[in-house]
């Protein structure tokens, strides 16, 4: 018995470019590498997967932060509380740059208060160095200084 076939989509009008060569980057929906791409643009063919990824509207403000989880490069919305990571499936906390974060010291257990975008945080009590945002096992150390 013969499929059916469907009909190509209507392709859309061709792209013109800005003149000022401005561009912008957002993760491949497929492979999570950085892409970079013309404003303007609607959608993204990441040239190593051949995964097409929309665009953002115009004016949509991203932010970036790497994954707890896996360490994978994440893209989000600004403004988001948190964000699900595609690959592991971890719901990452996303802070702005401005605010700060609470994690126990990795010996003491003290209470640490550290700045968004910290890799890791010194105990000001027992100067152990925790790390922040990734699996700890095996990374934190003693800071004798």
């Amino acid at each position: 018995m013969p499929v059916p076939l469907a009909p190509y989509p209507t392709p859309p009008a061709p792209y013109t470019p800005p003149a000022n060569g401005a561009q912008s980057q957002l993760v491949c929906s497929g492979c999570r590498n950085l892409l970079l791409y013309p404003v303007g643009a609607t959608s993204v063919c990441c040239a190593v997967c051949n995964a097409v990824t929309a665009v953002p509207p115009p004016g949509t403000e991203m932010a970036q932060l790497v994954c707890g989880g896996c360490h994978t490069l994440l893209m989000y919305i600004r403004g988001a509380t948190s964000v699900q990571c595609s690959c592991c499936h971890t719901v990452n906390l996303a802070l702005e740059a401005n605010q700060v974060a609470h994690v126990n010291c990795g010996n003491c257990r003290m209470l640490l208060m550290y700045q968004y975008g910290a890799r890791s945080v010194k105990c000001a009590v027992c100067n152990f160095v925790t790390s922040v945002g990734a699996s700890t096992s095996g990374t934190e150390q003693k800071f004798n200084g």
